[in-house]
């Protein structure tokens, strides 16, 4: 089986430093660089789109004094426009692709790195070899080769590293970025583009006194998941956004470890909500406040026609809790009564602005915001296969360690339960302490995050022990659209159906707080 030959490939290159060197194919163009491929191109695969793309360690100016020492990755066009590409030059973030729905696209990935790493296309429906699994991780000098038509609808997605048990400090250093796609329905509606199609990147970095990212490590940290002490836009800290008098629209992407932001214009202006994880929604959504968890991400229109030059409005994250049994964590970022104490400084659930828009200029825009965005069709749980029998997956903190159905990660350990049939609509209950209480010693938010194809959430459910904490946070979920990542809270269930069309083969489901990832909250199911 291909799969199980990936995998023991993989497993042989982590542990036992074994070579390959009969598997090895040396295109011309990775001669030249010194990089060694550990797959070849497709021969029966022409591409639309080829990007060059080489992870390296650099220095950026973030704070104002002596550089930051980063993990970037930067990127070439081969083949293809130069607009595909911005490789967001002066920051640490990865380069910004742009690509059409269907186009084909091939992805040369090197490893310029003093580490393993690898790349997963996050919310892409790609098929499994393409997808960026731990398991295909590259070594230094090494580099892999990615082949896959854009099948997803118009949407903001993203790439990040996903190594085994470092994911989180690999993203933290710099490696993720924005994935855009387009399609002829999201054109046609003449939504603001260009200079006024703005991606704003939301992460929490620390720094010391030399301008050094400070990532933690220490047990309590990863149990509650690393907070910064400081927020970064685009990369940027202060971020200030010079707009003009006219409709925006804001890509925005909580590309945080684990940090929850709850989203409001400091002057009570509703967020315009057009689009989610998975694209566009049916119809725009007006709400007070919207809740964005690591890995999601929102797209809102902003009209600025009727403020005037100079005024400035700022992004808020709200303060909100969130309670669980024996304890609380949010606010005051405790748990259980004072057993564990966030170390930063901006505590999560605390009140502080993201973003500062200040009205530079004055100019005259034509756009308006349609009525009807995308046609989405509701999928119905009496078309899963499973309808009658949903597949529940408990999230749990116990024993040091981070839990899906009571397992921790491995490779290769696929159970009966974790088999889907190829070509099937599934219904699955993320249960996080809905039923049976705890589900451990802790009872915390973890964004679920599924590889493949787009869900969508059916109902949340929440249990009577929630009380006034899931209040303050309920009324900023976006219940329609495409999703790839749902937050459940503590006493929540929360139920979505998914396709699992087209491709076979292993696909992740995770805990999208990465130290959670890394502690083993991710597992793989087997699409045959």
């Amino acid at each position: 089986m291909k799969n199980k030959t990936n995998l023991q490939r993989r497993t042989l290159l982590k542990y036992a430093a074994i070579g390959i060197a009969g598997a090895l194919t040396y295109p011309s163009w990775a001669k030249t660089e010194g990089f060694v491929s550990v797959n070849r191109p497709s021969a029966d695969f022409f591409p639309d789109v080829e990007i060059e793309l080489t992870m390296n360690t650099a220095e950026v100016s973030i704070l104002k004094g002596e550089k930051t020492k980063v993990w970037k990755v930067t990127g070439k066009v081969i083949k293809g426009t130069p607009e595909v590409l911005d490789n967001n030059e002066g920051t640490y973030l990865a380069p910004t692709l742009r690509f059409k729905k269907g186009q084909k696209v091939r992805l040369i990935l090197n490893n310029n790195l003093p580490a393993q790493s690898i790349l997963h296309w996050h919310g892409l429906h790609v098929p499994s070899n393409m997808d960026g699994n731990p398991m295909y991780a590259i070594n230094h000098g090494e580099t892999y080769i990615y082949e896959f038509e854009i099948l997803n609808r118009a949407g903001t997605y993203w790439y990040h590293a996903h190594t085994h048990s470092v994911t989180a400090r690999q993203v933290y250093s710099g490696l993720a970025g924005l994935f855009i796609v387009s399609d002829e329905q999201e054109q046609a509606l003449k939504l603001p583009s260009g200079d006024f199609d703005l991606p704003l990147v939301i992460q929490d970095r620390s720094f010391d006194g030399q301008n050094q990212l400070v990532y933690s490590a220490h047990m309590m940290q990863r149990m509650q998941g690393f907070l910064g002490e400081q927020i970064l836009v685009n990369g940027r800290p202060d971020f200030v956004l010079p707009v003009a008098t006219r409709a925006y629209r804001l890509r925005l992407l909580n590309g945080s470890n684990s940090r929850i932001y709850k989203l409001a214009w400091d002057d009570g202006t509703p967020l315009t909500v057009i689009g989610v994880d998975g694209g566009l929604l049916e119809m725009p959504e007006q709400h007070n406040y919207v809740m964005l968890a690591p890995g999601e991400r929102l797209e809102l229109w902003m009209d600025f026609s009727e403020r005037a030059v100079g005024t400035e409005l700022n992004l808020r994250s709200l303060s909100f809790d969130v309670a669980s049994h024996g304890g609380m964590m949010g606010g005051r970022g405790m748990m259980g009564g004072g057993m564990m104490s966030s170390v930063s400084t901006l505590p999560s659930g605390s009140n502080y602005p993201l973003l500062k828009i200040k009205v530079a200029r004055k100019e005259q825009g034509h756009d308006v915001l349609p009525k009807m965005l995308t046609p989405i069709t509701a999928l119905q749980i009496k078309h899963a296969a499973n309808a009658n029998n949903p597949r529940t997956i408990s999230l749990s903190m116990r024993h040091m360690s981070a839990q899906l159905n009571g397992r921790s990660y491995k490779m290769d350990d696929i159970q009966p339960d974790e088999i889907i049939p190829v070509n099937s609509l599934q219904v699955i209950e993320f249960d996080n302490g809905f039923n049976g209480g705890m589900h451990g010693m802790m009872n915390m938010p973890h964004p679920m995050h599924m590889h493949g194809e787009q869900f969508q959430i059916v109902k949340r459910e929440i249990n009577s022990h929630s009380g006034d904490s899931y209040a303050s946070v309920s009324s900023g979920f976006i219940q329609h659209g495409w999703k790839d990542t749902v937050l459940v809270m503590p006493g929540e269930k929360v139920t979505v159906l998914k396709p699992f069309n087209d491709f076979k083969g292993l696909f992740m489901y995770h805990c999208h707080n990465l130290e959670h990832e890394d502690m083993g909250m991710m597992r793989d199911y087997l699409v045959k």
